[in-house]
């Protein structure tokens, strides 16, 4: 009977990822769909995509699916045709990477949960399907230049700290459930400007914007596809890119650069840096912002206390890992710096709370 989940260990599966010479296509794509049963649905899926050699991370949910993936440019036909097999896939739109080596992901991982996306709110007390107006790139960027628009990132405070659009209102949280509440309060006295929302790829403005409608907000808008759709049709049609920056994104890659410009800085030295990644020590994996002179100077670690954890025997690891409070496990995604001490310490953000970008 064929295993429907990864059973090789993490380090092989990246290492061979790392040395595959296959050409790989990274996209997404997410579908609110009534799914009377997630887990068979579940498991057809990791069929179908296990025998397409897709790899990946996929949410399943009563509400619909969700899911990053990468598939090999040879089965890209077959996994197209393996789309059009399900009904509620038919016509769906797919959003290709903007930079993308193939290496994105190293595993297929498909998991039930609660929701696609976690929100944290009650889908019984409002619409979900009553969404806002979707916009395409011209129009985004023609709304976005009226004085009383109000441009607002849905994203997480370490994703619009790399990259951004000009002017957005970028919510101080670390997950989308804490930013909702934020936007809604920040924006209390604009309910009858014309909000514009936008996000990775989409799949939290079908949420949200259909959530601020609620909240009696009057004019509410969203990015169609999201940055990445919107950079695609900028390159496309020569149109103005208004996103500065690096558009983040949940693969290995950490990042896909949208413009030329660098509008974040190393979290350890403070020169301008964009590049997230996860601590080396796996004890602590913190997701912070590292340029390549820190990496070369700190092992690729978040601090002395890693980079010296890390020089160890496993013996030795494992003997005082119990006893070591590691900063993966103090602080937030993204809220801190280096002192000069090499420890971080724990800071709001190089933004102000509720800031307006730019």
């Amino acid at each position: 009977m064929k295993k429907l989940y990864n059973i090789v260990d993490r380090k092989i599966l990246l290492r061979k990822m790392r040395e595959s010479p296959e050409e790989r296509i990274t996209l997404s794509f997410y579908k609110y769909v009534h799914l009377f049963n997630p887990a068979f649905f579940r498991d057809h899926l990791y069929t179908m995509f296990d025998d397409l050699h897709v790899l990946g991370r996929i949410y399943v949910a009563h509400e619909g699916i969700n899911a990053q993936i990468s598939v090999p440019v040879e089965m890209m036909k077959l996994f197209r045709n393996a789309l059009q097999d399900v009904d509620f896939f038919k016509g769906m739109r797919l959003n290709y990477a903007i930079e993308d080596n193939g290496k994105s992901f190293f595993k297929l991982a498909i998991k039930v949960r609660s929701k696609i996306v976690a929100d944290g709110l009650d889908d019984k007390s409002f619409d979900v399907t009553n969404s806002g107006i979707h916009l395409d790139a011209q129009s985004f960027n023609e709304l976005a230049s009226i004085p009383q628009a109000v441009i607002v990132d849905m994203r997480n405070h370490y994703e619009s700290e790399v990259g951004r659009f000009e002017n957005a209102i970028c919510p101080d949280a670390s997950t989308f459930r804490e930013a909702l509440p934020e936007v809604v309060d920040t924006l209390k006295d604009k309910k009858s400007h014309p909000v514009i929302m936008y996000c990775t790829g989409g799949i939290r403005c079908e949420k949200a914007s259909a959530y601020l409608k609620h909240c009696g907000f009057e004019h509410v808008y969203q990015l169609n596809g999201g940055i990445i759709e919107y950079a695609r049709q900028v390159k496309e049609l020569n149109l103005e890119n208004k996103f500065k920056g690096v558009n983040f994104v949940f693969d290995e890659r950490l990042g896909e650069a949208i413009s030329s410009e660098i509008i974040s800085k190393c979290h350890q030295c403070g020169q301008p840096a964009a590049q997230h990644v996860n601590c080396a020590n796996d004890k602590c994996h913190l997701l912070f912002i590292q340029c390549d002179s820190c990496a070369t100077g700190m092992k690729n670690c978040c601090s002395e206390k890693c980079a010296d954890f890390i020089t160890k025997s496993p013996e030795e690891q494992e003997r005082i890992k119990g006893s070591t409070l590691f900063n993966g496990s103090k602080f937030s995604k993204g809220r801190y710096r280096l002192d000069s001490n090499a420890e971080f310490s724990s800071l709001s953000r190089l933004t102000n709370q509720h800031s307006t970008c730019f």
